[in-house]
């Protein structure tokens, strides 16, 4: 038995153009194709758009207490997150002069006090409430390392700081404190 098709024009849908001769199944499949093609082209699209759209993670400022022995200023600096000690739980050394940083590799640098001293450097915003790219430069061994932050609550950051890989670093809280009056504020 020879079956007759019926040639009725082109019918255009889209980017396409159906054929009247086409099964149902072959035309379904060339519409998932395009939804497809148009999917494909959005995601493709989403890296140059999605800068724009992104919505930019709560800044947390405000003082912040760092393993109970430093308060930390959180402020931005251009598009990026930095911070200062403002406070020192041991302001003075034992012949009473305000703290230095003594441990500094670049020895024109161990005659400048830590109080007012920028630590955190560089934090870029990855998203809401999370940073990275930042440094840490920690006076107490005068080594510099690589921190990433997170924003858990209005009073808690938990940072991660380590050398070259995140996996064999430490992570420590910082939880937000009022700017006081007593002793070692700066």
């Amino acid at each position: 038995m020879v079956s007759r098709c019926i040639d009725r024009g082109p019918v255009k849908s889209g980017a396409f153009v159906f054929v009247g001769g086409l099964s149902a199944g072959l035309r379904s499949l060339l519409l998932v194709a395009r939804q497809g093609l148009a999917v494909i082209g959005f995601v493709c699209c989403l890296p140059i758009i999605a800068p724009s759209m992104a919505k930019a993670p709560a800044i947390p400022p405000g003082v912040w207490l760092f393993d109970k022995k430093v308060a930390i200023e959180v402020y931005t600096c251009g598009d990026l997150l930095c911070g200062r000690i403002l406070w020192l739980k041991v302001p003075r050394d034992s012949k009473g002069n305000l703290v230095l940083d003594r441990k500094n590799p670049d020895s024109t640098l161990r005659d400048r006090r830590l109080c007012g001293l920028t630590i955190i450097t560089g934090l870029r915003p990855l998203g809401d409430n999370l940073w990275d790219s930042g440094r840490f430069y920690n006076p107490d061994d005068g080594n510099t390392y690589n921190v990433l932050a997170e924003l858990v609550s209005d009073d808690l950051i938990v940072v991660r700081l380590f050398e070259t890989q995140t996996f064999l670093g430490q992570n420590k809280t910082l939880e937000r404190v009022p700017h006081g009056t007593s002793d070692g504020w700066c």
